[in-house]
């Protein structure tokens, strides 16, 4: 790995080809009704085809979090609606969006990443722009803007099926009734929490797709360099929507 002031604007070189990329992709929004088709296939591949796991994993994450919140309120001073109060927050405010994001940044974020990284060593983006296509118009764009429209709808999803998945276990587990459930979650809702969580889903869709296309685009190196752009794409994804977390919350609550 490269030391010294070269391998220190590395970071800097990045940003800036990244930053380039985006203001390219962008500038070609005029062109979008052309790739109309290519927008709609991704909405399907990143929203609707990743419902099941996100589902899933939003069950398992309310279920534990109630589970957990139950374990700790052991004492007959805290009214058992305090755990309705304490899950339905934290499944909007925070695992709603974050716990979708990072399991969409293996599904999606590698997946967008390996296909224009394979794209792009076996010449196939070449061969679009030798016929007049816009490359990032048609590649990156629809991608983007996908993750930017269904990430939101996910993230509801989460939220929806999260809460409910904590009322099923409290229920079943016997430390409340889902009414006082659903009253606790009443008593202390903001109706704020949800914007927030929904402007934070679609940063984070916004950094998802944005990095995986950029790492995906610029791949170099044949096989090993897609598997590199892959990792890379969900690493650097990863880290990101932490940070962007941090900021969100520090801006805006």
């Amino acid at each position: 790995m490269p030391v010294g002031p070269a391998g220190m604007l590395n970071p800097v070189r990045a940003l800036g080809r990244y930053s380039l990329l985006m203001f390219q992709a962008f500038g070609s929004l005029h062109e979008l009704s052309i790739y109309r088709k290519n927008l709609f296939d991704q909405m399907v591949k990143i929203g609707i085809e990743s419902i099941p796991i996100v589902a899933l994993t939003a069950a398992f994450s309310g279920a534990v979090t109630t589970v957990q919140t139950a374990y700790q309120l052991t004492s007959p001073l805290y009214p058992k609606s305090l755990i309705g109060s304490i899950v339905a927050p934290s499944m909007i405010l925070e695992l709603g969006a974050v716990v979708t994001a990072f399991i969409l940044t293996g599904r999606v974020g590698a997946r967008i990443a390996a296909e224009l990284g394979t794209m792009r060593v076996t010449e196939q983006i070449d061969a679009l722009e030798a016929m007049g296509l816009n490359s990032v118009g048609y590649l990156i764009i629809p991608r983007v803007l996908a993750g930017v429209i269904m990430f939101p709808v996910l993230y509801i999803s989460a939220v929806l099926v999260g809460i409910g998945g904590g009322i099923i276990v409290a229920d079943l587990g016997g430390w409340l009734e889902a009414a006082e459930f659903i009253d606790g979650a009443r008593e202390f809702f903001n109706p704020f929490d949800p914007v927030f969580g929904c402007i934070k889903s679609l940063v984070f869709g916004f950094v998802i797709t944005s990095i995986s296309c950029f790492k995906g685009y610029y791949t170099r190196g044949g096989a090993e360099g897609v598997g590199r752009s892959t990792t890379e794409s969900a690493v650097t994804s990863c880290v990101f929507i932490l940070l962007a977390d941090l900021l969100l919350a520090v801006t805006l609550l």
